[in-house]
């Protein structure tokens, strides 16, 4: 089979490498859609990776013995391959499992690990069916698409007397744009790029400010009730700086959910006036509980038209160079690699 790796500073390409097969409970998924996420940073750095992406759709082509899935099944690859029986797997939490499944222990070899490949294998655990007339492209979106804003959303039960700043529009905040107005809610996104700025109007966000203007806050301010802050914030960018504005733009009483990634950047946080006297609820959002994946699909395919703006560019899997380069010059939404399609 074919996969993506990265050689070297913004070096990369697909190499062949052996076809795993399916084993016990892990089954062999042939991948239709495979859509590109935060690997562009290796990418950029120059860190050496031949084991890339954690977001699939596909079909299923081999199992090893009879459980609920058959060979010609249609199925979301969630991330990620957790122990299925700690109590965070249980309660349907899995993205936090602490006790995962050492894969190559298991399987004797890496090779299947990785989602930007033609074939993947899978816990079929971490299998949620596609529902008919639904495509591979769209049933995508149910990971980082829309998956982190809408565990994000739900976590705070936000419907249609709220105001939504999302801060951040790329990928993961254009699809927080999509989640929040299906909710009925209105949005104030912040971003500094133009091309991802005008798609998140394009989606419905009722304003989007330019976070390097020194009155931005007194922007997102002036979109809100008597100027008391937002109801709930979202961070998708994963900068202090929007960070420290989601939490200055947020209500007393609010709630603001990280989102975005920071790696170890601190964040400045007053405990006293952010926390106690204003009583800001913080939490972070990586995913969503399993038991909310029919929720999240429902929300696809009410969007059909807007899931289409989400994703604005598809590579073959030989062209995960240009995909890449795409995404380092960031005018782009969510990009999608088709192992299965010629390069161009």
């Amino acid at each position: 089979m074919r996969k993506a790796v990265i050689t070297g500073r913004q070096q990369g390409g697909a190499i062949d490498v052996p076809t795993p097969t399916a084993k016990e409970d892990w089954v062999l998924v042939k991948v239709h859609t495979a859509p590109l996420c935060t690997e562009y940073k290796s990418f950029l750095s120059g860190e050496p990776s031949a084991f890339l992406g954690h977001e699939a759709a596909g079909e299923v082509v081999e199992v090893a013995q009879p459980g609920r899935w058959q060979v010609g099944d249609r199925v979301v690859v969630m991330p990620q391959n957790p122990c299925g029986i700690c109590p965070l797997c249980l309660a349907g939490d899995y993205i936090h499992c602490q006790d995962g499944v050492d894969f190559a222990a298991f399987h004797g070899s890496n090779e299947g690990r990785a989602t930007m490949a033609q074939y993947l294998l899978k816990q079929g655990r971490q299998l949620v069916p596609i529902p008919d007339g639904m495509s591979y492209d769209h049933a995508a979106m149910a990971c980082c698409g829309l998956g982190p804003t809408f565990g994000a959303l739900e976590r705070v039960s936000a419907g249609v007397l709220d105001t939504i700043l999302i801060t951040g529009l790329g990928p993961v905040g254009l699809g927080g744009v999509i989640n929040a107005t299906y909710r009925g809610a209105r949005v104030i996104g912040v971003e500094s790029n133009p091309w991802r700025a005008e798609r998140a109007r394009e989606l419905g966000a009722e304003a989007v400010i330019d976070p390097t203007a020194d009155n931005a806050l007194e922007q997102i301010l002036a979109h809100t009730h008597a100027g008391r802050g937002v109801d709930h914030a979202i961070d998708c960018s994963g900068v202090a700086p929007a960070h420290r504005l989601c939490i200055d733009a947020t209500r007393r009483k609010g709630t603001v959910s990280f989102v975005g990634e920071s790696g170890r950047n601190p964040t400045e946080l007053f405990v006293s006036g952010d926390m106690i006297r204003k009583g800001l609820t913080l939490h972070g959002s990586w995913h969503y509980n399993l038991a909310d994946t029919p929720h999240i699909l429902r929300v696809i395919a009410a969007n059909g038209d807007k899931i289409d703006r989400l994703i604005s560019h598809r590579f073959a899997l030989d062209d995960v160079q240009a995909a890449w380069e795409t995404q380092v010059n960031g005018q782009c939404a969510k990009m999608l690699l088709k192992p299965w399609e010629p390069n161009r």
